[in-house]
């Protein structure tokens, strides 16, 4: 695809050394932690941390992996489009960190695992752990390469920022960093990145308010023109945004990333206590709700400024995601090296969401693919998965550029995440909540969502809901002043040299998650039933116990404490098989949690 610059709208040589001491700094960490831990040799050393991480860095980290550059993009283009109902998403947050953190982070970190995948082998078969690696290595890597090429090319047709410099220079540090420092350098980079982004969206904000004399008049501006409508209870599931759609399409989405995907658990995993497991848990929802909010308000802001000159309808930009960029460039193009900012800012994204799926990538093939199948010593594994994280890096950068091939499919591939998430949340789902699910259940569950998901996403993409139930608000050009020009005069008049093709990703919850999650385990559940599933007799360290649960702890502390003046530690080893599973105390000074030896 042959794409081209808007002329006169390009980055001043202040805003590429912004964007190049991004670059520098992401390098710099990974160098740091390279040589800091230059004397550990072991893989779970480079891909775990030596489980000795604490919660902050971790929760940046969690904050930063899935909040890509496509979210500092396609956020504010869905309020401005949309409306703001896109705010719900912080319900479907806080559901998922409460799911994640009372029911699967417990199981995982009791087993010590590296890939999570080892628990499908230990709880049903080692063909289901490998056909979930292989689904994950598949679902990672087509939306890698989606992450890192789309933004660049929006970012490129409205700043003049040479698209391929931009994509194998961030491909490039990013590989660099991931092989170099590990876990600890992604999770460290992440917590610098998140920061950046964070100034991004501040950036555009704080100008806005500037010119536009305050936040009251972008709020009426907003009110008036229906972007804060938030409230559409519209049960139909087909509808772009509902207070439906979004907070309970949203949670099994967010719950398929959190609670089962790599990325994620391989962090929260690696830290030193439970405790700050969960803590992670948590703040990360600081951070989260602290980006939506910050994307929902730019959004707002977006229209504020456009309310009465639409760019995308008047044909300044040729696809909503270049909404954002053409908004920093029109307020900001004047102060040589804030728009750099922004840009890094988009780019912080996709390396952090890049560098996690790299390190996860990683860490699934020597666990699941050489570990089970060779005999080779820890100081090899360290080696093999530093040159496994520059391979996956190279492979990445090549998606980018089959991506630019994609056209049409690419939005297509967008719902990758719902057609292969849904049904591997359901399969954890079933073994984690069902003790006499077995095997032949969780195969045949496992198949059935991926069909079920696979038919359905098909399905949409050839016949789209109808376009009322995603029709965009109103727009007006009646404020614009069109000129025949090529270029801007910063008072939005310009017409573009050459349009982009690529619309933006949807900000919305992917309805293939639900479908495919509750077919798993419906199937998965009948199929174990009437093969014998009730009859086998599962290890309680794989399944969900009552003591895993901070409400059980919290009662159990203080039943405790009631009674003897201390907490009952050793009847509750007793009551597991002395496995001595999760357990809190109501105390501050006796909060702490243990794991198995």
């Amino acid at each position: 695809m042959s794409v081209a610059p808007f002329v006169g709208a390009s980055f001043a040589a202040a805003d590429y050394v912004v964007f190049a001491f991004m670059l520098a700094v992401s390098a710099a960490i990974g160098v740091y932690y390279a040589w800091t831990d230059r004397a550990l040799k072991s893989s779970d050393d480079f891909l775990t941390g030596g489980r000795r991480l604490t919660a902050l860095p971790v929760s940046l980290s969690l904050t930063a992996s899935f909040m890509s550059a496509i979210t500092v993009l396609a956020n504010p283009a869905e309020v401005y489009r949309y409306g703001a109902s896109i705010v719900f998403y912080g319900l479907s947050y806080f559901m998922s960190m409460v799911v994640t953190s009372e029911v699967f982070l417990p199981v995982f970190y009791r087993l010590s695992i590296t890939s999570i995948y080892e628990y499908l082998e230990l709880r049903f078969s080692r063909a289901t752990r490998l056909l979930g690696t292989l689904l994950f290595i598949v679902q990672t890597i087509l939306y890698t390469g989606i992450v890192i090429y789309t933004p660049a090319l929006a970012l490129n047709q409205v700043t003049g920022m040479d698209l391929w410099s931009a994509v194998i220079s961030t491909g490039v540090v990013c590989t660099f960093y991931c092989t170099m420092g590990g876990l600890k350098a992604v999770v460290w980079t992440d917590v610098f990145q998140v920061g950046v982004m964070l100034a991004g969206f501040l950036l555009v904000i704080i100008r806005c308010v500037v010119l536009k004399g305050g936040v009251g008049l972008i709020i009426s501006d907003s009110r008036q023109g229906g972007r804060l409508d938030i409230w559409d209870f519209d049960p139909k599931p087909q509808k772009r945004h509902t207070f439906w759609t979004v907070t309970f399409g949203g949670t099994f989405v967010w719950v398929s990333i959190y609670g089962i995907n790599q990325a994620q658990v391989q962090r929260y995993i690696s830290c030193k206590s439970i405790t700050h497991a969960k803590l992670s848990l948590f703040i990360n929802l600081i951070g989260l709700c602290c980006i939506l909010l910050s994307s929902v308000f730019a959004g707002l802001c977006l229209y504020s400024v456009y309310k009465n000159c639409d760019p995308w309808t008047a044909g300044i930009v040729s696809a909503p995601d270049q909404l954002m960029p053409y908004l920093v460039m029109d307020i900001l193009g004047d102060y040589p090296g804030l728009p750099g900012l922004f840009v890094a800012a988009a780019y912080s994204g996709s390396l952090s969401t890049v560098s996690s799926s790299i390190n996860a990538l990683a860490a699934v093939t020597v666990e699941d693919l050489i570990k089970p199948h060779m005999t080779v010593s820890d100081k090899k594994l360290s080696f093999i998965s530093k040159v496994l994280s520059f391979l996956y890096g190279v492979l990445c950068i090549g998606m980018a550029g089959l991506a630019s091939l994609m056209g049409g499919i690419l939005q297509a591939t967008i719902s990758i995440f719902g057609i292969i998430g849904g049904p591997l949340l359901g399969l954890f789902s079933l073994g984690i909540i069902c003790p006499f699910a077995n095997s032949k259940g969780a195969l045949s569950g496992l198949v059935s969502g991926l069909v079920v998901s696979l038919w359905v996403g098909i399905g949409a993409q050839i016949f789209p809901p109808p376009s009322y139930l995603s029709r965009p608000l109103s727009f007006t050009t009646e404020g614009c002043n069109l000129t025949a020009s090529d270029s801007f005069n910063r008072t939005s008049t310009g017409l573009p040299a050459h349009m982009s093709n690529i619309a933006t990703s949807p900000a919305q919850p992917d309805h293939d998650s639900p479908i495919g999650t509750i077919i798993t385990i419906l199937v998965g559940l009948f199929i174990s039933l009437v093969t014998g599933g009730w009859k086998r007799k599962v290890d309680s360290r794989l399944t969900l116990v009552k003591s895993d649960t901070t409400v059980f702890c919290i009662f159990k502390a203080l039943k405790d404490r009631l009674m003897t003046g201390k907490p009952d530690v050793a009847q509750t080893k007793e009551n597991h098989g002395n496995q001595n599973p999760a357990f809190c105390n109501i105390e501050l000074d006796y909060m702490k949690c243990n794991t198995p030896t």
